[in-house]
């Protein structure tokens, strides 16, 4: 199989994988869902987070390179394999948490609670997660990794549903842009960076109240204006500031 049709396929596993970690952890451990709600989360309206799934495409590339690592007894390499992993890791997620913040005006995480933060977009906490995942791929994943992708590219329907997958993902990057897009000019009429997932549930919060649907798979959707949306949540931070 060729590298570009083995990234793609694991760019579409690692995507929704991320997305499905993403969803458990919000709603089980983390702890800015204190109500414990189903949140969807990410960047994009579907199941699925792209840096995830760029994320998995790191590490099986840097998982190619251990041959030519220094020649260190098996488990010095092995060690330095995850080290280096953690650390693209982390400078993946700081590159894109930067961009996000600095050309976006748009935080999609906050890390800003937790120790030695930079930012809020890295800290040593969710280094030493990536550090995890990235030993649960190197010994669980990627010695069988080839076959199973071998597999898959003769499974003619899961290669449909791989093609459909990118379709779909296209389509949902350009509404997802467009919809960033309308929060960065928001940000900036109130020079503010925009959380998202904090205003995905305040929007929540207000469907809850006047007792309206809310759409899992369209978190921004609602009768009023996003830019209405925002002024109320900046007031409701301001008024629970004072308060303090």
């Amino acid at each position: 199989m060729s590298l570009f049709i083995t990234l793609a396929f694991l760019f579409f596993i690692g995507s929704v994988a991320g997305w499905v970690i993403e969803l458990l952890f919000r709603r089980f451990v983390s702890t800015a869902n204190p109500e414990r709600k189903w949140i969807n989360p990410g960047f994009c309206t579907g199941p699925y987070i792209p840096l995830y799934g760029v994320g998995l495409c790191l590490l099986f590339l840097i998982a190619l390179v251990e041959p030519a690592l220094p020649a260190l007894s098996p488990v010095g390499r092995k060690l330095l394999l995850l080290l280096v992993m953690a650390v693209c890791m982390t400078v993946l997620e700081l590159i894109t948490g930067l961009f996000c913040l600095g050309a976006l005006h748009v935080r999609l995480w906050d890390y800003s609670s937790e120790w030695g933060n930079i930012r809020g977009v890295i800290c040593p906490k969710f280094s030493a997660i990536w550090a995890l995942l990235g030993a649960m791929y190197c010994f669980l994943i990627h010695p069988h990794i080839l076959d199973a992708l071998a597999w898959l590219s003769r499974n003619l329907a899961f290669s449909f549903v791989v093609g459909m997958f990118f379709g779909i993902f296209i389509l949902d990057v350009a509404h997802s842009a467009e919809l960033v897009a309308r929060l960065r000019r928001i940000a900036e009429e109130y020079e503010v960076v925009v959380r998202y997932e904090h205003l995905k549930a305040h929007i929540r919060r207000c469907h809850e109240e006047s007792r309206r649907p809310y759409h899992f798979f369209r978190p921004f959707h609602s009768d009023r204006p996003l830019s209405e949306l925002v002024r109320d949540r900046l007031d409701q931070l301001e008024r629970r500031r004072k308060t303090k």
